[in-house]
């Protein structure tokens, strides 16, 4: 499947159910790179805007850049409230941005869709000098006994989960991408909670996931029930996360 479009089925269950972002990545890149809020932000598959949203409260000019026009046409419609946002059809390895023109980059829950070689000369052709780059992920943790058999689940239902996956992104891609510059990696808690329907969406906003009307959804649907009710607390269920965010000056 085309990766620019294999969204576009999902996104009403991705702007609902889809995890934000810590705000203190914003505090941190802030503080750790000189980052100050009149600096201009570029999203790259900024997707619907969440990882586009925390930057955007505190200030920050963002352009998002998104080659999905459903995508993006929901972050247009989600985040147009803030005067600073504005956003451009385009790819990681053609943004359609001037050289030079920004002065960070984020990709939040998208770099592993990038053609790596050529994202890296676009992020520098349109990154300014000593531009920041911070390539972050909301990482579903494996591991309470709820979450191991979530991702059994996810392995037993899915299309090509295994082959996507962004945990197939190693620290050693991270650091043959920021090259012959140094990255470093921080790690943030993140958390959602769920009733059934929720942890339903969740499901649903993965693209390798059946869509309602495909084989074998309804026998997916049908363990996810039984998942929830063994582990179901007060009617919910809690999925934690570990926001791992690489940067540094590309």
């Amino acid at each position: 499947m085309d990766s620019t479009k294999r969204f576009s089925n999902r996104v009403e269950d991705y702007v609902k159910y889809r995890p934000h972002y810590p705000r203190e990545i914003v505090s941190f890149l802030a503080d750790r790179y000189d980052l100050s809020n009149d600096k201009l932000i570029a999203d790259i598959g900024a997707g619907t805007g969440i990882s586009s949203h925390p930057f955007l409260e505190e200030g920050y000019r963002v352009i998002a850049v998104e080659p999905n026009k459903e995508m993006l046409d929901k972050a247009i419609e989600l985040l147009s409230v803030y005067p600073e946002f504005s956003s451009v059809p385009g790819t990681a390895e053609k943004t359609t941005l001037k050289a030079h023109s920004v002065d960070a980059i984020i990709a939040g829950q998208a770099f592993h869709w990038f053609d790596r070689d050529k994202a890296k000369i676009e992020f520098r052709r349109i990154l300014k000098k000593a531009g920041v780059l911070a390539i972050i992920w909301n990482e579903r943790l494996i591991e309470s006994p709820f979450e191991v058999e979530y991702d059994a689940l996810i392995v037993k239902h899915a299309s090509d989960y295994v082959k996507v996956d962004h945990r197939n992104i190693k620290m050693e891609d991270m650091v043959r991408f920021f090259d012959p510059a140094p990255v470093e990696l921080n790690v943030f808690s993140n958390k959602q909670v769920f009733d059934l329907e929720g942890l339903k969406g969740r499901l649903l906003s993965s693209s390798y996931m059946p869509a309602k009307g495909d084989k074998g959804y309804d026998e997916m649907i049908d363990d996810l029930q039984l998942l929830f009710d063994r582990f179901k607390e007060n009617e919910l269920i809690v999925i934690n996360y570990a926001t791992r965010v690489y940067s540094g000056i590309l």
